[in-house]
């Protein structure tokens, strides 16, 4: 009981100091909690979703497919459910604003990508429809309304049904536009009205459990070739699943990455401020001894202050998390997906992780700081320790230049180096806080770095996808343009030795300028014929160089899966959405037909733009046109969607870096307490007291930050090779810019530290200081 008495007095009498390590110890729980409650969460609530409304495995496209001719399909080897659909795309004008719609047909007994209803019916009739909620939220449709449609040129009417959401529509896009994109069902009694008689166009394909797709996908392909088969896509290769299982995966590295460099943070600050502050004891520690109290009975009295700490901090960490981290997460998801009913609440068993870090670390800090002074006897432990013999300073020896210097100044230097670990323990806090400063400010840069990559990339002002079979060689371009360049995107699966992994070959002509290339420097470059030019996430994570070759094997089944071995002739970065690039030319030296999906336009001037896009628009052949405002949406986008947390790891690297600048400071002015209280009697202004350790404070910095610089560019490259995929490329050079500003504001924080601290330094008790050895 005595012992917890003077373990309340202790923190009582360095209540800043403990508050500090509170705040620290707060913050890597906040980002500890917040971050494992998005991945668990939405890990967890994805794979049950696409479980229960049963995303379909195959999709499989036909010109034309008759209720006979699908039932065919059921008996496939690998199949264990098929379900036919008609797909069309329908229009809506509202006013200067276009939006388009993907209409598919439902059966009446559908068990196949199943919708969630959030209200109304599933549509029964010819004439009804159901609704995308979050399209016609945007639009402000409701229930019984009614929906007029542009299908094939013609106005379409129906009345909503009901308003809903699809697991096949968790992901609609790169920016996840409701306003101009949306989708609905209609009944299957409603095909006639669109296609003229009653026929599928798709068949969705519920695999068997563990079958092989790619196998799968080969034997429906064998089996349409009396069909009219145009192609098929897999589960894994959709927008929609691709992009919501790429998050689920950057979510649990990130989850990861950040909470262990915050604790590790922690675990330096705490390891060095309980060796100092059971250091600064050691008298009390030998009166506890005399008494008799027990070795173990000390050390778990002095391990009872980290204890203690990681228990309050983890608890309002836990707290702050829920207050701010959670309702940002929401919204943050609200707006990247259409997740129906997703909740993010932090797990109790959340808060367990922070306070075991927290606690062992500052156990064994007390632990390794301790067990010195408890082998020592009693009496020896009472003892201070004897005064350091210090050499002369190598400017001491020499006379003139050391005459010049200032008595405070020459007591600044004399203290640094009679405590140089000291002082290297005071700058290894410092150099921590710094590295952690940099780390976050580069971190920012690089995602922006990322979203303004995305508009440098991609120069053309329309992106015009036309649909299957359309022969763009026979396509007539309107007047206005300057350039245009056509291309195809082909799915493939890359290998390098017994390694593989789906991937996207983008084949273009060569002298294509409406897609810049950069290399490892950021140096402009030009597709070649020789060979294959591959993003460098592939390369990092495969170790692959220029030189090397790879294995491609297309993965559509019109190719057959024909393989072909492509030199790596160039390396690119590439931070958003990665391809492989190859040249027509290079394409057609494998035997490989090419039919470009796509043209790339530049217009003469923006006057002509809207004519142009008009021209593509009222072409039956296109599919979907983008613009260079899609681009700029899509940078955006980026920016917005994960900003916040780095936004939050910023100020989170600031609190930190106050937090250990002040309690290592604190420390300090406790440590010197005697040598303070003699200059205070010898007549020293109150003045020239702070301004010794705050230019004391300033110079090891000073040499902090100076250490820090190294460390930092290996840390930051460390980080983002954590955060780094084969589908992310993160900017791994830190600017100077960044350094400047966080060195900037490593100097205010020792400043702001300084200030907070002149109040502890006019309330030392000369008396009791300078009694303290008697």
């Amino acid at each position: 009981m005595k012992l917890l008495k003077k373990l309340l007095r202790d923190i009582k009498q360095s209540i800043g100091q403990f508050l500090a390590f509170v705040l620290v110890i707060t913050i890597g729980a906040f980002f500890y909690t917040g971050l494992v409650t998005l991945s668990d969460n939405l890990s967890s609530y994805s794979k049950d979703y696409f479980q229960t409304h049963n995303l379909s495995d195959l999709n499989v496209y036909y010109d034309q497919l008759s209720k006979q001719d699908m039932s065919k399909l059921s008996g496939i080897e690998g199949i264990k459910k098929v379900e036919g659909r008609y797909t069309f795309d329908a229009a809506q004008s509202f006013g200067d604003t276009k939006a388009a719609l993907k209409i598919h047909s439902i059966p009446a007994v559908n068990s196949i990508n199943t919708p969630t209803i959030v209200e109304g019916k599933i549509p029964s009739s010819m004439d009804e429809i159901l609704l995308d909620s979050h399209y016609a939220r945007e639009h402000q449709y409701s229930v019984g309304n009614q929906i007029n449609l542009i299908v094939n040129n013609a106005n379409v009417a129906f009345t909503i049904s009901g308003l809903g959401e699809n697991v096949e529509y968790a992901k609609k896009n790169e920016t996840q536009d409701h306003k101009t994109f949306g989708f609905a069902y209609v009944a299957e009694a409603g095909i006639p009205r669109i296609a003229g008689n009653l026929y599928y166009n798709e068949v969705l394909i519920d695999a068997e459990e563990g079958y092989n797709i790619e196998r799968l996908g080969q034997n429906v392909e064998a089996q349409s070739q009396q069909l009219s088969y145009v192609s098929q896509i897999s589960k894994e290769r959709t927008f929609n699943y691709s992009q919501l299982q790429q998050t689920v995966y950057n979510n649990k590295l990130m989850s990861k990455v950040i909470p262990l460099v915050l604790f590790i943070i922690e675990a330096i600050i705490l390891f060095l401020t309980m060796s100092r502050i059971i250091d600064s004891q050691r008298n009390q520690v030998g009166i506890m001894k005399a008494l008799g109290v027990k070795n173990s009975s000390i050390m778990l009295h002095y391990m009872g202050f980290p204890i203690l700490v990681g228990i309050i901090g983890s608890i309002l960490g836990c707290i702050v998390s829920a207050i701010i981290f959670v309702p940002m997460i929401e919204a943050s998801n609200a707006r990247s997906y259409s997740l129906p009913n997703i909740t993010f609440s932090l797990s109790p068993f959340s808060i367990i992780m922070p306070i075991l870090f927290s606690s062992a670390f500052g156990m064994l800090a007390c632990y390794l700081s301790g067990i010195g002074i408890l082998r020592e006897h009693a009496a020896q432990a009472m003892r201070p320790k004897p005064p350091r013999k210090m050499k002369k300073l190598l400017i001491e020896r020499l006379p003139k230049m050391w005459g010049r210097i200032s008595y405070s100044n020459k007591l600044i230097l004399r203290n640094i180096f009679l405590n140089k670990q000291k002082a290297i323990a005071s700058s290894v806090g410092v150099v921590v806080s710094t590295v952690l400063l940099i780390t976050a400010f580069g971190t920012q840069t690089s995602l922006q770095r990322v979203a303004d990559q995305i508009e440098e990339v991609n120069t053309y002002d329309l992106k015009v996808e036309y649909t299957k079979g359309a022969e763009l060689e026979k396509v007539e371009l309107p007047t206005g343009i300057k350039s245009s360049y056509v291309q195809s995107t082909f799915p493939v699966e890359f290998t390098k030795g017994d390694e593989h992994e789906n991937a996207t070959l983008t084949v273009t002509e060569k002298d294509n300028t409406l897609i810049q290339f950069f290399d490892e420097k950021d140096n402009p470059m030009t597709l070649m014929d020789s060979g294959v030019l591959i993003p460098k996430s592939y390369a990092n994570q495969y170790k692959v160089t220029i030189g090397d070759t790879i294995q491609i094997r297309f993965t559509d089944p019109s190719f057959e899966n024909k393989t072909v071995d492509m030199k790596v002739a160039q390396i690119s970065n590439q931070y958003s959405n990665p391809s492989f690039f190859c040249s027509i030319a290079y394409l057609n030296s494998f035997d490989i037909d090419y039919k470009p999906t796509s043209i790339l336009v530049k217009a003469n001037n923006a006057a002509e733009l809207p004519n142009v896009r008009q021209f593509f628009e009222q072409d039956s052949q296109v599919d979907t046109i983008a613009d260079k405002d899609d681009l700029k949406k899509s940078a955006q986008f980026i920016m917005k969607q994960n900003s916040f947390i780095f936004i939050m790891f910023i100020i989170s690297a600031v609190i930190l870096s106050f937090g250990a600048i002040y309690t290592i400071s604190s420390i300090n002015i406790y440590e010197r307490n005697r040598e303070l209280a003699t200059l205070k009697v010898l007549g020293y202004q109150k003045y020239k007291i702070n301004r010794l350790i705050f230019s004391e404070n300033m110079i090891l910095t000073t040499f902090a930050v100076i250490i820090a610089l190294p460390i930092s560019v290996y840390m930051y490259s460390i980080i983002i090779e954590a955060l780094s995929s084969t589908h992310q490329q993160i900017p791994d050079q830190i600017n100077i810019f960044v350094m400047l500003v966080s060195i900037m504001i490593a100097f205010l924080l020792t400043t702001l530290s300084n200030l907070m601290l002149q109040r502890k330094v006019s309330r030392i008790n000369m008396i009791e200081s300078l009694k303290s050895l008697e």
